[in-house]
């Protein structure tokens, strides 16, 4: 019966590096950033099954956190979103530019890019695969504080479609918070970044990891 599954260890309560074995590949599609697969893997049952998914590069995510006039507060983008139709409230993120690129050396440039800002102090939120059952995107969430003006004379990032036209507010965390439980801000990322600050702060940043920390992915 379900309520007499066994109880786990903390220890023992992480995620598993395990594969299946693969019978075929195929490549279906190859797209500007991602790529589209089909794989025949062998779950041991009497045919293997098909499993489709889309290989991508990998990307991050920063909350930029400040104290202000007494209060936590955390700095978000308002980007289009053509797919879902929709501006969604985000933090500033993107892409891993080069394959293995260092996690937290991609959200330095994605802050700068985004916002001109830049931090002195790096730690990394939340790891999350965005979408495991068919996507193989892995992102990394940081939080940065201490936060600064990049000079004027190092801007040299020209923000070009969507991000010509990104709006910037900022949010105290509690408020932050409150809208992501009444469902009114729903990228991933943000919904992420907002929990894991939240549960940070009410550790007093105990719980936080450093920007290097190493991650299996």
């Amino acid at each position: 019966m379900s309520l007499e599954y066994p109880n786990i260890s903390a220890a023992d309560f992480a995620d598993e590096r395990f594969t299946m074995p693969v019978v075929s590949h195929e490549q279906i599609w190859q797209g500007r950033i991602v790529s589209l697969h089909s794989e025949q893997v062998d779950l041991g049952g009497k045919e293997p099954v098909t499993r489709e998914y889309v290989r991508h590069p990998g990307a991050v995510a920063v909350v930029p956190l400040r104290e202000y006039d007494g209060q936590t507060q955390v700095l978000m983008i308002k980007q289009y979103r053509h797919p879902v139709g929709k501006k969604l409230w985000e933090f500033p993120a993107g892409l891993l530019d080069i394959a293995g690129e260092d996690y937290q050396v991609a959200a330095a440039r994605e802050l700068a890019e985004e916002t001109d800002l830049q931090a002195k102090t790096w730690n990394v939120l939340v790891d999350y695969y965005a979408s495991p059952g068919g996507y193989t995107e892995s992102l990394r969430v940081f939080l940065a504080r201490d936060l600064s003006e990049v000079p004027v004379a190092q801007r040299n990032f020209v923000r070009e479609e969507e991000e010509a036209l990104f709006e910037y507010a900022w949010v105290n965390l509690s408020e932050a918070l409150n809208a992501v439980l009444a469902g009114r801000i729903t990228n991933p990322s943000a919904v992420l970044g907002i929990l894991a600050t939240s549960a940070a702060k009410e550790q007093n940043w105990t719980c936080l990891r450093p920007a290097n920390s190493p991650w299996d992915r």
